[in-house]
């Protein structure tokens, strides 16, 4: 496994993650020991990078991870976020107030059981809040020993700037895959300028760059993607087209159409650090051993031809939700 320094600090990592989020049922259901075994197969095999969020699961992720990782804490760059209230309420939908800032850490230190946090991500913007205001709250907490580095998720690049001027902001997280590609032409140019890791979630596009989702009939009663535009009615019916070309040059280069899409993301910049969701390990070890697939100029032109920047359909969100991105 190759390694990647976070930022602008002197933080190692693996240059792919665990993102832990589907391990507390949010696409559907999960067994924790499958899940904690999945994160020790992780570090033992030497992704370091371990993502969770105070907002998945209530709080129950943390939990959960904070136990997989007890006695490996110092083989792994844990990262967490806070600020992302949307589920208890929407109409607010975040959180950036300088003594939410506070409290928000100190639960999510309880719940890891952990002293520091590594990577303390601002989940969502909140808009009401000077940015300002609440990356400086975040650097007391860099002061006080309690966090080591600052990121942010789902912020526009004039955003991650006015944070940036306030403290070092070490790692953007947002989305990037073959059907979210919206951060090619700005978000990755900035962070380069910056020295900011891209931390690509859902390079996998929610499950569907793997193929495995035909239709909603794939996913599960309570699967919260059945809420999300592009999983639903005429954009799911469109968008099940992203994998055809996907799927050919999977099966030219002898490995899977998901391994093909992180492949993919790995190309888009030395700095981009894709955190793949998985909860079972057999997943886990193909995605690990798509680190050592290298698309070559030819193959990435023809997946940009056969999938362009405006191919999928639908909101990344639903419309409720959507608003609280600030891009």
């Amino acid at each position: 496994m190759k390694r990647q320094t976070l930022g602008n600090t002197d933080i190692q990592t693996s240059e792919i993650g665990l993102g832990c989020m589907t391990m507390t049922g949010i696409y559907g259901p999960a067994d924790e020991n499958e899940s904690i075994n999945t994160i020790h197969a992780a570090i033992d095999n030497g992704v370091t990078f371990i993502d969770t969020a105070d907002a998945y699961g209530g709080g129950s992720n943390e939990i959960l991870v904070g136990k997989a990782i007890a006695g490996r804490r110092d083989k792994v760059v844990l990262a967490t976020k806070f600020g992302n209230i949307f589920a208890q309420d929407p109409e607010r939908g975040a959180n950036g107030r300088p003594e939410y800032v506070r409290a928000a850490c100190e639960g999510s230190l309880t719940r890891l059981n952990l002293d520091v946090i590594d990577l303390y991500f601002q989940h969502r913007v909140d808009k009401s809040v000077p940015i300002e205001d609440t990356v400086g709250a975040m650097s007391e907490l860099v002061k006080e020993g309690k966090v080591r580095a600052l990121g942010l998720s789902e912020c526009s690049s004039e955003t991650l700037r006015r944070a940036h001027s306030v403290h070092p902001i070490s790692a953007l997280q947002s989305e990037l895959s073959l059907w979210t590609q919206f951060a090619l032409n700005d978000h990755l140019p900035v962070c380069k300028e910056l020295s900011v890791t891209y931390v690509a979630y859902s390079p996998l596009g929610r499950g569907m760059l793997t193929g495995a989702i035909k239709s909603d009939v794939d996913l599960a009663e309570k699967d919260r993607r059945r809420d999300h535009p592009r999983f639903q009615g005429d954009n799911l019916k469109h968008n099940v087209g992203v994998i055809a070309p996907i799927a050919a040059l999977a099966e030219a280069r002898g490995c899977t159409p998901a391994q093909i899409a992180l492949a993919w993301t790995l190309a888009q910049g030395e700095n981009v650090l894709p955190i793949p969701g998985c909860k079972r390990q057999k997943h886990l070890n193909l995605n690990i051993a798509a680190t050592e697939i290298t698309l070559t100029a030819d193959e990435l032109k023809e997946l940009f031809d056969a999938i362009p920047a405006d191919f999928t359909a639908g909101n990344r969100y639903p419309d409720a939700q959507m608003w609280t991105v600030d891009l």
